[in-house]
């Protein structure tokens, strides 16, 4: 019995052992691994035949501090597992940042070098210190036209007179080409900017301020962004836009009169209220001007009233609920019976007299000249028909009517 009681307990002795040495080179693992770590982008989209930079920052484990200097270069590549000799992009010094300042921001001018893949970092010097950072990579996605710029805010509802400021922001994966921001209409003052997300990239921004007006209501306002490529291909663009919806008080209110024109004294007629608002009108109200006083009559988008001399002028009010309108004072041309119905009464006889004797006169002319064309009949031709007779004298004159 005492020999299998020794036996177990040196047996639980070597498994104790081998299970301390697995948790220590487990932690050794996981502390390693987490002392070099890569700062990259997620994802980033390239726009073909245009340049594109890559944010890019590391950190090593402090040992490894020393080793950084002027030999150490990046290289990148579509493998989570490769070495310089094998890396798909090789950047000179000039296109990645200072390495020694564990800056590894790599910039490509030619986007033809990449393709739509998911690319590793890998860091190499002239020492022992040679490592790929496989926990983070980053996906590019090549395009051939640029996203829409994106507008804040997307929709606009405000009040005439209120204070606005639209943003347009557009990507800028190309940092020494980002793209131009240009407004339409331009309604105020725009100003530009490149920003920094939290992830290194960057983008174009254009402010523009401006006071929302009723003549803004409902017409289109949009940001075009323009893409220029370094490889010579034409510029490509990209346009969001949004309607506003600008509330306002009624405008050009006016009043239009039926039937038009000179109106007889104690005639109806019909006057019509019309206006421009936003919300639409509430109520439509009619008012009678008498001298200095603005006598309230009704609402209503029409009113029916009888005209005279003391009763031509009126004018309209629109009320909706942000505010009222109102129109001009129409005057009413109104014909007084006194003076031009009288008038016409009187010279209105002469007038007809006239015209019945020009036309007598005419009849009578016309008549008289029809009977002159007009051939007498044999019977009434007795003493109009004279044939000459041989009388032996000359002291006859000869009358002859009959043709020859």
């Amino acid at each position: 019995m005492k020999y299998y009681s020794l036996k177990l307990h040196s047996l639980a002795t070597k498994m104790a052992g081998t299970l301390t040495f697995l948790l220590v080179s487990s932690l050794l693992q996981g502390a390693l691994c987490g002392m070099f770590n890569v700062n990259i982008p997620q994802k980033i989209n390239v726009l073909r035949g245009s340049c594109v930079n890559i944010p890019c920052s590391f950190d090593l484990d402090n040992t490894h501090d020393k080793n950084l200097d002027d030999s150490c270069k990046a290289y990148w590549s579509d493998s989570s597992s490769f070495t310089s000799e094998y890396a798909k992009l090789k950047p000179t010094k000039e296109m990645t940042g200072d390495l020694t300042k564990k800056d590894c921001t790599t910039t490509f001018n030619n986007t033809s070098l990449l393709q739509s893949a998911k690319y590793y970092f890998r860091l190499e010097c002239d020492n022992a210190l040679r490592f790929t950072f496989t926990k983070a990579g980053v996906d590019i996605s090549l395009i051939a036209a640029p996203p829409s710029p994106t507008l804040t805010p997307s929709t606009l509802e405000v009040e005439e007179g209120a204070s606005v400021s639209l943003t347009c922001s557009s990507p800028a994966p190309c940092w020494s080409h980002p793209p131009a921001l240009t407004w339409s209409p331009n309604l105020g003052q725009s100003q530009e900017t490149l920003q920094e997300n939290q992830d290194k990239t960057k983008v174009k921004t254009s402010v523009m301020n401006f006071t929302a007006s009723h003549l803004h209501h409902g017409n289109k306002i949009s940001c075009t962004a323009v893409y220029q490529k370094q490889d010579g291909s034409p510029d490509v663009t990209a346009e969001t836009s949004l309607t506003p919806d600008i509330s306002y008080s009624p405008k050009n209110v006016t009043v239009s009169v039926s039937p038009s024109g000179p109106v007889p004294e104690n005639s109806n007629v019909t006057l019509t209220c019309s206006s421009n608002a936003n919300p639409a009108v509430e109520k439509y109200m009619w008012y009678r001007a008498d001298r200095d006083q603005e006598n309230y009559i009704g609402t209503g988008t029409s009113l029916s009233t009888k005209v005279s001399r003391d009763r031509r002028r009126f004018f309209c009010k629109a009320e909706n609920e942000i505010g009222v309108g109102r129109s001009n004072l129409t005057h009413l041309d109104v014909l007084y019976c006194e003076t031009q119905c009288g008038f016409y009464s009187g010279v209105l006889p002469w007038v007809l007299a006239g015209v019945f004797f020009s036309v007598s006169v005419i009849c009578a002319a016309f008549l008289c000249k029809v009977q002159k064309n007009v051939k007498p009949q044999e019977e009434d031709r007795t003493y109009m028909s004279l044939n000459r007779r041989n009388v032996g004298s000359s002291e006859y004159d000869v009358i002859n009517t009959t043709p020859k």
